[in-house]
């Protein structure tokens, strides 16, 4: 578990059944026990990201917090394998930070994903193509580009910005720390993105778009500043 600053996740449960919706109920525990209260982030006191650990699954849900301070999410796992949940949130007395939690799926693991570079993405008949490089130890700036049928769209307002992204880098699922960016034309959703080291991630970009969000996710490098031109 790791712990910013004296905190961490504490659940009974980390065994699950693939592809079963299960309650699963969770507490923030801090040096003076649970926080009082929250900074709302992105709209949320909580934002809860479960991957599968090869970054083959990704799910965005915003857990319910009951009067004990516990929080509580309808969580499916949909394959068996080894998960990490990731807990975004900013106590009222700390800094923001991002909590993980090991999760299971409980039977036999079929395959782990190799992902190669991909920078366009075709969820549902949506296409999203990613713009820009990312440096290794600098900040970058990446934009994503909707469209469908050939024309461009242009996301609802989702989470307080034209959308929100999660970039986790491959093999030690490192989490990285991404900023929504004044959209410049329509159809272009821009982040602020922080890789601290060279090496593949997984970026999970969600939209809303007539009335539903949706995932699409690509692969990238982060490439070395010496070998960027």
């Amino acid at each position: 578990m790791d712990a910013a600053a004296g905190y961490s996740l504490r659940a009974r449960d980390w065994s699950f059944t693939p592809g079963e919706e299960t309650t699963w109920s969770f507490d923030v525990v801090g040096p003076g026990g649970r926080p009082r209260s929250y900074r709302v982030q992105h709209e949320r006191e909580l934002h809860l990201i479960v991957v599968r650990d090869d970054l083959s699954t990704f799910s965005h849900l915003h857990p319910q917090r009951g009067q004990n301070g516990t929080w509580t999410v309808q969580l499916s796992l949909p394959v068996a394998g080894s998960y990490t949940a990731f807990v975004d949130v900013a106590p009222d007395d700390a800094e923001a930070m991002t909590l993980r939690f090991p999760l299971t799926a409980d039977g036999e693991v079929l395959e782990v994903t190799a992902f190669a570079p991909s920078k366009i993405a075709t969820p549902d008949d949506y296409r999203v193509e990613l713009f820009g490089d990312v440096v290794a130890g600098d900040s970058s700036h990446v934009e994503f580009r909707v469209t469908q049928d050939g024309e461009d769209v242009e996301p609802q307002p989702y989470l307080g910005a034209a959308g929100h992204l999660v970039a986790i880098r491959v093999g030690d699922l490192d989490y990285l720390h991404v900023h929504p960016m004044d959209a410049s034309r329509a159809g272009s959703i821009p982040f602020m993105m922080h890789a601290p080291s060279p090496g593949l991630y997984r970026l999970f970009l969600q939209f809303l778009h007539e009335g539903a969000v949706r995932t699409a996710d690509f692969t990238i490098e982060a490439v070395q500043p010496s070998s960027h031109h």
